[in-house]
């Protein structure tokens, strides 16, 4: 059986990734293969419990390097008990976040850095990387009034910080894409969500079968 394929969703807060990981799936079983939806922080019991440490309590319940050491456990966890077996099983895995996420937030907006997270995540999970990451993207007056829409003023710890920690967010984003070209592509999260699905597919167009 041949290998599945790893598709990681990521952005900031409010670009529609949520709709966008549940259309995208439905296009791929669409197309007759077999599909596991997942997501972090989470997708694995252990992950699961890491995930309510993380995004419930007070701003500063945990300090930047704490903060990303527990992201890092909890993907560890994820890929092992979730997305090795996954992949093995011939289905493709989609994640509502993975790696970059980690890198963009705690690494260029938490001021950790990019290089110094990466090192975390060659640690805990030797590296492994998606096939493909697909960044949604939108302006920060837009992204910002979907998101206030979704949440209210009651958002997590982490998507309820201040307007400058997300805009370093998607310039760490940014800056990911271009070290890394081959995997991690930016895509234009605005026009119709169908819209946006055609992108994400033409996106993945090389790896499909």
């Amino acid at each position: 059986m041949a290998r599945g394929r790893f598709v990681s969703l990521e952005g900031g807060e409010g670009v529609g990734k949520s709709t966008q990981l549940a259309a995208l799936a439905e296009a791929l079983a669409g197309r007759g293969i077999a599909v596991h939806v997942t997501r972090e922080p989470g997708g694995s019991p252990g992950a699961e419990a890491i995930r309510a440490l993380l995004l419930e309590g007070e701003e500063g319940r945990w300090n930047p390097r704490a903060e990303a050491l527990l992201f890092a456990a909890a993907r560890s966890d994820h890929i092992e008990r979730t997305i090795r077996p996954a992949l093995d099983r011939g289905q493709w895995v989609l994640s509502d976040r993975f790696l970059d996420s980690s890198l963009a937030y705690q690494g260029a907006a938490g001021g950790l850095g990019i290089d110094r997270v990466r090192d975390l995540h060659r640690f805990g999970s030797d590296d492994f990387l998606p096939d493909r990451t697909l960044v949604l993207q939108l302006g920060d007056g837009e992204a910002a009034a979907r998101a206030r829409v979704r949440d209210g003023d009651a958002g997590d710890r982490i998507g309820s910080r201040p307007p400058a920690y997300h805009a370093a967010v998607e310039a760490g984003f940014r800056e990911i894409a271009e070290r890394e070209p081959q995997r991690v592509r930016l895509i234009d999260a605005s026009g119709t969500a169908a819209t946006v699905t055609a992108r994400l597919l033409y996106a993945l167009g090389d790896l499909l079968p």
